[in-house]
C-alpha cells in the first residue's frame, strides 16, 4: 500500500487523478471500514491519499450570501463556532457524533462522503439547502447537496475530484434543530433522525420550512409535502399539522436496531417534536 500526504491542493489533485486512492481526512470511518473488511476475509485495500496537510481546507468563514465550511473542519470546530441560529441543528449533531475523540478528528466532508443513511450531518445539510464544492484538475463545480448522495454509501463525487467545502446559503430569521433516536444518547447509530429549518415573518408565520429525515431510506430525504403544507402557517401550529401521509416517501428497513414500522412511527414523532421545539424556542425569544 502506498501512502501519500501532499502539502498543497494541486499536488493532491494530481495524485487523486493519477492513482486509485482512498481519500483520508480524519480517518474516523476509513480505518474501521478497512478493519471490518479484513475481518470478513477481504484483504484488498487501496492506496491512501491523506489530505490533512493541505492548507486552506479547514475553518468556517462568512461570505457574501453564504457560509463556507472547509472540508477539513471538524465536528468540534462546528460545535464551538459562533454561528447564527440557522446552524443550531447542525451544531447539535456535532455534539452528538460519537465521543470526543471522533468529534476532534472527524470532518464534515468525511461524513458526507461516507454517505451512510445514518450519517448525522446529512439530514442537517439537506435542511440547510447546502451545496458541495468539488475540485479536480479540470476545475471547480458546486453540486446541490440533495444531488450529492446517490444511494447507499454512494455519491456523485468523481474519481478525480476532492471535496473542498460545504456551502450554506444564508436565510434571514431562520433557526434549526436536530433530533435523533438511538438505543442510547451517545455513541450510537441512529434509528431515525430529523433536521428542521424554519424561517418566519414578523407575525410568526412560516415563510420557509425545510424538514429532512435520515436513517429511514437509502439516502436522507426532505419531506416536500409537509414543507408545502406548513408554508404560511403559524409556527406554533406546525407540530399539530404533521401526519403519517407526510412521510410516505420514506422507505425504512427492518434491521437489528428497529423494524421498518417502528422507524416510520419514530420519524413522525421526531418531526412533530422538532417543530414543537422550534415553536418553543421562538416563544422564549419573543418573551
Amino acid at each position: 500500500m502506498r501512502y501519500f500526504r501532499p502539502t498543497n491542493l494541486a499536488e493532491a489533485l494530481d495524485i487523486r487523478a493519477g492513482h486509485d486512492v482512498t481519500v483520508l481526512a480524519g480517518g474516523t470511518d476509513v480505518y474501521p471500514v478497512r478493519t471490518a473488511r479484513r475481518a470478513w476475509g477481504d484483504p484488498t485495500h487501496r492506496d491512501v491519499l491523506d489530505i490533512s496537510a493541505v492548507p486552506g481546507l479547514r475553518g468556517i468563514a462568512e461570505e457574501a450570501g453564504r457560509w463556507r465550511l472547509g472540508a477539513l473542519t471538524t465536528w468540534t470546530d462546528l460545535a464551538r463556532a459562533d454561528l447564527p441560529a440557522l446552524f443550531d441543528g447542525y451544531a447539535k449533531a456535532a455534539r452528538e457524533v460519537g465521543g470526543a475523540q471522533v468529534q476532534n478528528l472527524g470532518t464534515l466532508a468525511g461524513n458526507i462522503i461516507t454517505a451512510s443513511p445514518a450519517g448525522d450531518g446529512i439530514p442537517n445539510l439537506l435542511a440547510l439547502d447546502a451545496g458541495v464544492e468539488l475540485v479536480s484538475r479540470s476545475g471547480t463545480r458546486t453540486l446541490p447537496f440533495a444531488a450529492f448522495a446517490t444511494g447507499y454509501r454512494q455519491t456523485a463525487l468523481g474519481s478525480d475530484e476532492i471535496v473542498t467545502a460545504i456551502l450554506v446559503p444564508k436565510l434571514e430569521s431562520a433557526r434549526s434543530t436536530f433530533l435523533k433516536l438511538g438505543a442510547r444518547k451517545y455513541l450510537v447509530i441512529s434509528i431515525a433522525m430529523v433536521s428542521a429549518v424554519v424561517a418566519t415573518d414578523v407575525a410568526g408565520r412560516i415563510t420557509t420550512a425545510r424538514i429532512a429525515v435520515g436513517a429511514c431510506s437509502a439516502v436522507a430525504q426532505r419531506l416536500g409535502t409537509l414543507e408545502a403544507k406548513l408554508a404560511g402557517m403559524p409556527l406554533e401550529e406546525a407540530a399539530s399539522l404533521v401526519s403519517a401521509t407526510d412521510l410516505t416517501s420514506l422507505a425504512p428497513i427492518d434491521d437489528v436496531r428497529a423494524t421498518a414500522a417502528y422507524r416510520l412511527a419514530a420519524a413522525e414523532a421526531l418531526v412533530r417534536d422538532a417543530l414543537a421545539d422550534l415553536a418553543a424556542t421562538e416563544a422564549r425569544r419573543a418573551a
